[in-house]
């Protein structure tokens, strides 16, 4: 079959779910285009801002788009083949992923742009507040594990022989080179952006081309930084400390913008090379309802390796938390919510599309970033020609490191914020406490676990992110039924994450917890059992809200339903 048959099959049905389901969900929240939004009524030039919405779908784009989509599908792909893969990621986005998306900013938006957690004290009560806060954080340390882990093996990749060199090339330490010189690079445009005030489109012409040029200059010095896993994981967790103390403007606010222009290069190059490559697929459409492991079954497994391919809690929490500050019209909602979840379908589409140009015997062994960096490198040489191969290759890995760091910088700003909320203090101090308490556990975890373990972990975190999605819908669905709206868009898409994810994380606990292969597997276990039961307190809690008779409520929230 035709790469390119498939993909743009993919991309028509995401389309025509955009404009038949989504306008259909959009119909139900009955969005007004003249009402006030919170980034008019707080407009304070910092937090509240109103923002074209053309823009502001980049920032949220970007926001969300991370190495979710780019390594799950790739991995659930090697266990079950394409085609599930496939149709989870077109049909679980439109119909649960995007409605997730949509659904938790229409609700912080008529909540005064607050979080998805303070929605459910609202209507839930405080109880289930400190439940889903104490979820998130749990969830939020199996986001860290997970992406430290695999990145720390695209890092620490060996030797590679390839045609036509001259020079000793290492393709982890190219790529390491590269992601760390970018990561310098953000740094001296936030100090350049503070104090020169440089334009921004001079900003653009100076800092972008000097994102490709670390990448070539990555292969020039590739042995230089050649490291183990486990170190590479002590130096990114050390990283993710400091990132999340030091001010927005000195490495988050420019690091994102960067990482921008990195995703549309990269998802650019991807259809490029599917439209004028002429690639076929290689990979079997279909291998097996059970594979041999712990986590081979289809059902659920399938599901949640994919995670954030189909449907993200994590996108909650950005919809929650800054997007819903920044919309200036609500009918721009649904572009934004609902519109970028899809584009992140479309993401994991051709992350999948670089394993599926490849034989299972060519992937063999090798991680998700390597497979990832060397089909998105195989697409651009179909311009830039196999001389360049080296150069394309280590852009691919080095664009999903840095879409990692954007996960694991935010994951840990979360963390710590999520902390000092729970104990109710924001001093500096706690900041520094609770930044290293969110960095110590996943440390602990993964050098607990050891190189190359990552899929020990990836499962749980794919499990715990989209059980964090169904409590997000269920919050959402409580809030709707309580203002007597039609909520029956996000009910059944709540009760089928639901079904998912409890078996999966049943059965994972139970499998850790009967494992003879030391504390690991029992410290998953308890943890796994841990979310389990923190979901199972918060349905009871807003089962009790749903089953009584609908009351009046008060502020802004209830004006604004």
């Amino acid at each position: 079959m035709q790469l390119l048959l498939l993909v743009v099959s993919v991309l028509a049905i995401l389309a025509l779910g955009y404009r038949l389901y989504g306008r259909l969900v959009a119909k139900h929240y009955e969005l007004d285009p003249n009402a006030k939004t919170p980034a008019e009524k707080h407009n304070d030039g910092v937090d509240f801002v109103p923002t074209r919405w053309f823009y502001l779908f980049g920032q949220h784009f970007s926001a969300i788009a991370a190495a979710g989509p780019i390594a799950g599908p790739i991995l659930a792909c090697q266990q079950f083949g394409w085609l599930p893969c496939i149709l989870w990621i077109v049909f679980g986005s439109i119909f649960i992923g995007a409605v997730h998306d949509f659904s938790t900013l229409v609700a912080s938006l008529r909540h005064d742009a607050r979080s998805i957690a303070e929605v459910a004290r609202e209507h839930i009560g405080r109880p289930a507040w400190l439940l889903l806060l104490s979820f998130i954080w749990l969830a939020l340390i199996y986001v860290i594990v997970a992406f430290t882990q695999v990145t720390a093996q695209t890092f620490s990749t060996g030797d590679a022989e390839l045609a036509g060199l001259t020079f000793r090339f290492n393709p982890g330490g190219a790529v390491a080179a590269s992601a760390t010189m970018y990561l310098g690079l953000a740094v001296i445009m936030g100090l350049v952006v503070r104090f020169l005030k440089v334009p921004l489109w001079l900003q653009t012409a100076i800092f972008v081309p000097a994102t490709l040029g670390v990448v070539w200059y990555g292969t020039r010095i590739s042995t230089l930084l050649l490291l183990d896993a486990n170190m590479w994981a002590v130096l990114i967790l050390a990283y993710c400390f400091l990132a999340s103390l030091l001010p927005v403007w000195s490495l988050l606010q420019p690091r994102g913008y960067l990482g921008g222009f990195i995703l549309y290069m990269a998802l650019a190059a991807g259809v490029a090379g599917v439209l004028f490559g002429g690639f076929d697929v290689q990979q079997p459409m279909f291998t097996s309802f059970q594979v041999p492991g712990a986590t081979g079954l289809l059902f659920p497994f399938m599901f949640v390796t994919i995670a954030c391919g189909a449907c993200s809690g994590f996108h909650g929490l950005v919809c929650s938390g800054t997007t819903s500050k920044q919309i200036s019209k609500e009918t721009h909602c649904r572009r934004i919510g609902y519109g970028a979840m899809l584009a992140e379908g479309f993401v994991a589409t051709i992350a999948l599309a670089t394993l599926l140009i490849v034989s299972k015997e060519g992937v063999a062994g090798k991680g998700p970033g390597t497979i990832y960096g060397e089909g998105l490198g195989r697409f651009l040489t179909v311009f830039l020609g196999e001389q360049n191969l080296v150069f394309a290759v280590t852009f691919g890995a080095m664009a999903f490191s840095t879409f990692v760091f954007d996960t694991l910088d935010v994951a840990t700003r979360l963390g710590r914020y999520i902390l000092q909320e729970l104990v109710g203090k924001t001093n500096r101090a706690s900041a520094l406490a609770a930044t290293l308490v969110t960095c110590a556990v996943p440390l602990a975890l993964v050098l607990a676990s050891g190189p190359g373990s990552y899929l020990k972990f990836w499962t749980l975190f794919g499990t715990s992110n989209q059980l964090l999605a169904g409590l997000s819908l269920l919050g959402v669905t409580v809030w709707l039924k309580r203002t007597g709206r039609r909520y029956w868009f996000v009910a059944w898409p709540t009760v089928f994450i639901f079904a998912v994810t409890f078996t999966a994380l049943g059965m994972q606990s139970a499998t850790n917890l009967g494992a003879s292969g030391g504390l690991l597997p029992l410290l998953n276990g308890a943890l796994g059992l841990g979310l389990l039961l923190l979901a199972l307190t918060f349905i009871l809690m807003a089962g009790r809200r749903l089953l009584t008779p609908s009351d009046p409520l008060q502020g802004s929230s209830s004006a604004a339903s």
